[in-house]
């Protein structure tokens, strides 16, 4: 111990007898003012102030320079008092306030650290604020735009795991994140009210709807207002389709288009003159497929080809239709056939056309009683069959044309059209496709056959036309297949 100074803070002693007493007393002061409740201006100024205060105190950082400062390492301490500055010498643990960037640092052996950093426990503490102020309703608050959780690793003296553990006191009570818009509540996860944990979502922090809950007992998820996505698109012409990306299988519907009907016969009486037959609807496939095994980027492009209804002028049958996938066939579902041109000896209906199930046939023609209407339960759930077109007996006695069969038949019925008239489209496309067929046209004794009826979208027959004296009554058009692709995640 040294008779002259202060063991810690090197103030020096009055000696007994000293003359000039007051010069010692006033260098201790001097440096209990620098030492006692320490504020410096900077810890990183590193070029010397020209014009400093009585008082003002720095922490050099490296490399300070100026005549004063030039030399001296990083860390020292600096006085200005008096027109000159003096180096005060600093024990370990001396707690500063660097008022520039309002932080507390604390001098250890290695350096000026900041004094958060040698915390290593703090307990006790009722309120803390981080960026905000805590409350007596927020004893924790924190005001930042990050924030990180992250594990102590085993060479930390962890063990690489990191667990939040949140509990309530009683089953009727709420253990919950509670997610907010403008201080307003728009959803709430956890334990709310009991032990199944539950999100809840709101629109105006008001009114608060259950999206799911999960069973603690069983596991069990309940969606309280559903949980799967569907998305139908319906292609009516050739096009491409891409499923969507939170699409994990699509289902598909393929429809081929609806043949046309056969004109009727023409020609004198004592001639049996039969009318056209009706033109059976197209043919349905349908499948279901991963879209993962589409193809490696969540599915591929499919190509979707479109059969058009069948036309008198172009042969009458309905085209194919298909989905393929790099030129590759996955589902096709064929035309419906033509009904046949009536003639003197029969006016046969068009078979439908095929598919996983065959389409519903065209009604054929008759000369001694009504045509037959077009089909309606071979595929229950088609399109219907053109009706058949109204015969001429020898005796020139005219026969009633049959209807067109009516579409999705044990399903949303669209009806078939009366003789001469169209098939009816579905009143609800987005329940049921199926199009009703065509009616044949009725046969005239005295004059032209009556036209038949064109099948409905999708898929539906056309009417064969009616037999006449001097002119056929010419077939109707068969409706164009459809392909109906819905998305399911």
């Amino acid at each position: 111990m040294s008779d002259d100074f202060t063991a810690r803070l090197s103030l020096p002693y009055l000696a007994a007898g000293q003359m000039q007493k007051h010069v010692t007393l006033n260098a201790a002061l001097t440096r209990l003012d620098a030492l006692l409740q320490t504020a410096v201006v900077s810890a990183t100024t590193a070029v010397q102030p020209s014009a400093p205060l009585d008082g003002d105190l720095y922490i050099l950082p490296d490399g300070a320079n100026g005549a004063a400062w030039t030399g001296l390492p990083a860390g020292a301490l600096m006085r200005f008092e008096a027109g000159g500055w003096s180096r005060v010498a600093t024990p370990v643990g001396l707690i500063a306030l660097v008022l520039d960037a309002a932080v507390l640092v604390v001098l250890d052996d290695a350096g000026w650290t900041p004094l958060g950093r040698r915390l290593g426990e703090v307990q006790g503490l009722s309120r803390l604020g981080i960026g905000t102020t805590a409350d007596a309703a927020n004893l924790l608050a924190v005001k930042t735009n990050t924030a990180l959780f992250t594990a102590r690793a085993e060479d930390e003296g962890g063990d690489g795991d990191l667990r939040l553990t949140l509990n309530k006191t009683a089953a009727g009570d709420v253990l919950s994140l509670l997610f907010q818009s403008g201080y307003g509540g728009r959803a709430e996860l956890g334990l709310v009210g009991d032990d199944d944990l539950g999100l809840k979502v709101s629109p105006d922090g008001s009114t608060w709807r259950r999206a799911f809950g999960v069973d603690r007992a069983t596991g069990r998820v309940a969606f309280d207002r559903g949980a799967t996505r569907r998305e139908t698109t319906i292609f009516a012409a050739d096009g491409v389709y891409t499923p969507p990306a939170w699409a994990r299988w699509i289902e598909v519907v393929c429809v081929g288009g609806g043949g046309a009907g056969g004109s009727g016969m023409a020609g004198p009486a004592g001639t049996a003159r039969f009318g056209g037959g009706g033109g059976g609807a197209g043919g349905l496939s349908e499948a279901g497929w991963m879209v993962a095994d589409l193809g490696p980027d969540l599915g591929e492009t499919l190509a979707i080809a479109v059969g058009g209804g069948g036309l008198t002028a172009t042969g009458g049958a309905g085209g194919q239709t298909t989905v393929s996938l790099d030129g590759v066939v996955l589902l096709r579902a064929g035309g419906g056939a033509p009904g046949a041109v009536g003639t003197a000896a029969a006016g046969q209906g068009g078979s439908g056309g095929l598919g996983q199930r065959v389409g519903n046939p065209g009604g054929d023609s008759r000369i001694t009683a009504a045509a037959s209407a077009g089909g309606e339960t071979v595929c229950a759930d088609g399109s219907g069959g053109g009706g058949g077109g109204g015969g001429l007996s020898t005796a020139n006695i005219a026969q009633s044309a049959g209807a067109g069969g009516a579409g999705g038949w044990a399903v949303r019925r669209a009806g078939g059209g009366a003789p001469g008239a169209a098939g009816q489209a579905s009143s609800a496309p987005g329940l049921s496709w199926p199009g009703g067929g065509g009616g044949g046209g009725d046969a005239s004794p005295t004059g032209a056959g009556a036209a038949g009826g064109a099948g409905a979208a999708y898929g539906a027959g056309g009417g064969g036309g009616g037999a006449g004296l001097t002119l056929p009554g010419a077939g109707g058009a068969g409706g164009a297949g459809v392909v109906r692709l819905t998305a399911v995640g």
